[in-house]
C-alpha cells in the first residue's frame, strides 16, 4: 500500500552547512553581516574563513587559535612560534603544490583534521548494510528504468573517506571559478600598481591558495558530516561507476525519523543507484554540468575602473591593506549576461538530474518501502532548507537551486513516463537537445503533450540525418576550394624558362 506522501511525523533536525554566500568568499561590499549571523546564530569567529585573505588563524590546520589568556583578546603568546612555524610551513607547502588557485593539500587535511574528533572507523555490519542496500535497489530499479545498473562496486564511506574521494571533482567544480577569481583583479589592476607591488603579489597568490584552501577544506569538513551518498550534491562525487554510501550520516538522518534503518537506507541506495544508472549511461551528462561551471567561471570580470578609483588609498607594499580592500568587496566579480545564462542552463539541468531520481526511485520503491512517500517529501525538505546540493553550488557559483523547480521536474518525468512508457521517457537523455528546458519546466503537462515532440528515436535520427548533410557541405565547400585553387594554379601557366 503506498503511504501518503507527506514529510515524516518527528521533526527532522539537522545542521545546515554554513558555507559563504559567494562563489570563495568574493562578497559584495555591502554585505549583510547580521543576515550571516541570522542564518547561523552560534557561528563564532574563527569558525572559519568568510572571505579570501580573511580567514582567521583558528580556522587552518595546527595553527592555535585566539583563545588562550594572557594576550588581549585571549591570544596566549606562548603559541606563537608554534603559530609562526606552521604559517611558515604552510607557505612552503603552497610554493611547492603546484601555484594553483587552491590549496587542495591544504583542504583535505583541514577536513580531515576537523572530522577526526567526530568520525570512526566503519564496522563490518555497517559495510554490509549498505551492500545489501544497494543489491537490492538495483533489482528494484530494473523494472523503473531502460538503463541497466551503473554502478560496478559498492562503498561504504566515512566521512574523511568521502572527502578523499570526492577532491578530484572538487578540483574539477572549484578550479576554473578560483583561477579566474584569483586572476581578474590582477588583469584589471593598473600597470603601475602592479610594478609597485612587484614580489608581493607572488605572496598574495600563495595566500590566496592558502585562504581558497582552507575554506574549502573547512566547508567539506561540514558537508562531510551530513551529506548521505556519493550523488547527493547533484553529481557522483567519488570515481566512476562506485556507488557509495555513509553509514554514520545515514544513521544520524534515521534518527529523527519514524521509520526502520533498513528502510531508509534501502531509499537512500536506490537513490544512489539510479544516479549511477543515469550518469553511467548519459556519457554527456557530467560533462554538460561541469561545462556549465567553467562557462560561468571564464565570464568573471572585475571593474578596472573601480580598481583604479579605489587603489590610490592602497599601498602596494602594505599587504594588510591589499587585503582589507579584497574583504571590502573592491574586487567583487560581476555578474554578466551570459554568466546568469550559464547558470540557468546548470540550474535546469540539476533540476532535470533529480526529477528523473525522484521520478524513477518512486516507481521503484513505491509500492514496496511504506514510507516512500514520506521519505521522498523529508529528502525534498532537506535540500529546501539547504541541503548538500545547495550548498556546493552556492558556494562555487553562487546559484541558488529553487525547489520549485526540482518538483515541476519530477513532475514532468512522471508524466512522460505515464504517457511514453519507461523506455520513451528514458530516451529523451540520448542527445542534449532532446532533454526539457527551462521553458519546458514552466509548464510540464504542456511539454509532454507538445504533438510535435514525437518518437525520441525519430527525433535522434533527425538529428543525425542533420548533421551528415552539415558534415557533407562542409567537405563540398572544401573539395570546391581546393579545386578552384588548383585551376588558378593551372590558368597561370608554367613559370618561364630562365634566360641566358
Amino acid at each position: 500500500m503506498r503511504a501518503h506522501a507527506r514529510p515524516l511525523s518527528r521533526p527532522v533536525t539537522r545542521t545546515v552547512v554554513d558555507m559563504s554566500d559567494t562563489p570563495f568568499g568574493f562578497g559584495p561590499s555591502d554585505r549583510d553581516r547580521d543576515r550571516d549571523e541570522d542564518r547561523n546564530p552560534e557561528r563564532r569567529p574563527g569558525d572559519g574563513p568568510q572571505d579570501p585573505l580573511g580567514f582567521g588563524m583558528g580556522g587552518l590546520p595546527g595553527m592555535p587559535g585566539f583563545g588562550g589568556p594572557g594576550m588581549p583578546g585571549g591570544f596566549d603568546v606562548s603559541q606563537l612560534g608554534q603559530m609562526l612555524t606552521q604559517l611558515g610551513q604552510m607557505l612552503s607547502q603552497a610554493q611547492s603544490s603546484g601555484g594553483g588557485p587552491v590549496n587542495y593539500d591544504l583542504a583535505a587535511q583541514l577536513a580531515r583534521q576537523q572530522l577526526a574528533t567526530t568520525t570512526s572507523s566503519l564496522t563490518g555490519p555497517q559495510r554490509a548494510a549498505v551492500s545489501d542496500a544497494v543489491k537490492l535497489a538495483e533489482l528494484w530499479l530494473d523494472a523503473a528504468t531502460d538503463f541497466p545498473a551503473g554502478a560496478t562496486e559498492t562503498k561504504a564511506w566515512s566521512a574523511s573517506e568521502w572527502v578523499d574521494a570526492s577532491m578530484p571533482t572538487w578540483k574539477r567544480l572549484c578550479d576554473p571559478v578560483a583561477q579566474r577569481v584569483s586572476g581578474a583583479w590582477l588583469e584589471a589592476m593598473p600597470e603601475e600598481m602592479r610594478s609597485a607591488a612587484g614580489p608581493m603579489l607572488a605572496m598574495l597568490g600563495q595566500m590566496g591558495g592558502l585562504a581558497f584552501g582552507s575554506q574549502l577544506g573547512h566547508g567539506l569538513s561540514q558537508l562531510a558530516a551530513e551529506v548521505l551518498t556519493s550523488t547527493e550534491i547533484g553529481i557522483p562525487v567519488g570515481p566512476e561507476r562506485v556507488a557509495a554510501l555513509l553509514p554514520e550520516n545515514v544513521e544520524k538522518f534515521t534518527r529523527d525519523l519514524d521509520r526502520p534503518a533498513s528502510e531508509v537506507m534501502i531509499f537512500l541506495a536506490a537513490r544512489e543507484a539510479a544516479h549511477h544508472r543515469l550518469f553511467t549511461h548519459v556519457p554527456w551528462l557530467k560533462e554538460r554540468l561541469l561545462g556549465a561551471v567553467e562557462q560561468y567561471a571564464r565570464g568573471i570580470t572585475v571593474d578596472a575602473s573601480r580598481i583604479e578609483e579605489l587603489a590610490r588609498g592602497i599601498d602596494p607594499s602594505n599587504p594588510a591593506a591589499i587585503q582589507e580592500a579584497m574583504q571590502s568587496g573592491m574586487f567583487s566579480p560581476e555578474t554578466t549576461p551570459e554568466q546568469k545564462a550559464a547558470l540557468a542552463r546548470l540550474e535546469t539541468q540539476l533540476a532535470l538530474v533529480e526529477g528523473w531520481v525522484d521520478a524513477v526511485v518512486a516507481d521503484a520503491v513505491g509500492e514496496r518501502l511504506p514510507g516512500a512517500g514520506a521519505l521522498r517529501e523529508t529528502l525534498r525538505r532537506r535540500r529546501a532548507s539547504g541541503g548538500p546540493a545547495e550548498q556546493t553550488f552556492a558556494t562555487v557559483v553562487g546559484l541558488e537551486l529553487r525547489p520549485r523547480r526540482l518538483r515541476a521536474a519530477a513532475e514532468l518525468w512522471r508524466l512522460l513516463g505515464e504517457q511514453r512508457g519507461v523506455a520513451g521517457r528514458d530516451a529523451l537523455w540520448e542527445h542534449p537537445d532532446l532533454i526539457p528546458t527551462a521553458e519546458d519546466l514552466d509548464d510540464p503537462a504542456g511539454f509532454v503533450g507538445r504533438a510535435e515532440l514525437g518518437d525520441p528515436i525519430a527525433e535522434l535520427e533527425k538529428l543525425a540525418a542533420r548533421e551528415r548533410a552539415e558534415e557533407s557541405a562542409a567537405a563540398g565547400e572544401s573539395d570546391s576550394t581546393d579545386a578552384e585553387d588548383e585551376s588558378d594554379r593551372d590558368d597561370d601557366g608554367p613559370p618561364p624558362a630562365p634566360t641566358g
